[in-house]
């Protein structure tokens, strides 16, 4: 049985991973599939599969398609959730800031450099006209455990997180959202190191074949909401709010996305050079 290794966040949008795990359909394929929580988000991700340490990862768009232009030997085979990730810009409860424009030249906490967190600052930004070079300033705080103490502690002024994830952070009283941010392009998508495809590119179809079948058919899941409610702490409100925004995909990222995505962090500075669409995602 062939071992293959996979990387994503611990979140619901990854629950379908979890289902397909847990009735062993990888297995009785000849595949020992992996999956590895990457709790620093996508910047970690990147990292881990320049490393070998993964395989495959499910990561965020924008992230992914930085680190292949800067050199991650990746390739985005599919997109995984369609619809855009709900940014929540989130504060301390006892912070002085009530409204977004009042972060202007304030401290952003970020997972780490090139995570979504980094990046998605940068739109924020650009959406609420501030200066680039200088109305930004980043504080690294790893992980939501560093951001909750960064920001309790004032090292850090705010913090963009997936608006669902952070719920209950807001309802325990210890973040407030005084914003939102969605990413303006499909959020998650799912990258292969090109060496691994190369030579398993039959195995890393049948995975696909797997997870597409499951997601295809998430919504419909008997109780699908109350396992989402119970497995991540959230309420069943949210939770059906959440199903009712979130669209999976079993089709591969389309070349305009990809350059809309090249052209936004251009713009930005994030990245300097941009690559054409093959160099970047592999229709296998």
């Amino acid at each position: 049985m062939k071992t293959i290794n996979i990387g994503g966040v611990p979140e619901h949008f990854n629950l379908a991973w979890y289902l397909t795990l847990k009735n062993g359909e990888y297995k009785s394929n000849g595949i020992n599939l992996r999956w590895k929580d990457y709790y620093g988000g996508t910047g970690d991700m990147c990292q881990a599969l320049r490393n070998k340490d993964v395989d495959l990862a499910v990561i965020l768009t924008e992230g992914i398609i930085k680190d292949i232009v800067e050199g991650n030997p990746s390739s985005i085979i599919q997109t995984f959730v369609e619809t855009p990730l709900l940014w929540g810009i989130h504060v301390a409860s006892h912070s002085r800031f009530h409204q977004v424009d009042e972060l202007k030249g304030t401290k952003a906490a970020i997972s780490r450099y090139g995570s979504g967190s980094h990046l998605m600052a940068y739109i924020n930004a650009e959406n609420n006209q501030w200066d680039i070079q200088n109305d930004l300033q980043f504080e690294v705080i790893d992980n939501l455990n560093g951001a909750i103490e960064g920001l309790t502690n004032e090292t850090a002024d705010y913090f963009m997180w997936e608006k669902f994830t952070t719920k209950p952070i807001v309802d325990q009283g210890v973040f407030r959202r005084i914003g939102q941010c969605p990413t303006p392009w499909p959020c998650f998508v799912i990258a292969v190191r090109n060496e691994f495809l190369e030579e398993n590119k039959s195995d890393v179809q049948t995975i696909l074949n797997i997870i597409n079948n499951t997601t295809s058919e998430f919504k419909d899941i008997p109780s699908i909401d109350r396992m989402i409610a119970n497995r991540y702490e959230q309420k069943i409100e949210d939770v059906r709010e959440w199903l009712a925004l979130t669209e999976w995909s079993q089709s591969v990222i389309d070349k305009k996305t990809v350059e809309n995505v090249q052209r936004k962090l251009k713009a930005l500075n994030i990245i300097e050079d941009t690559l054409e669409y093959d160099k970047i995602v592999t229709n296998i």
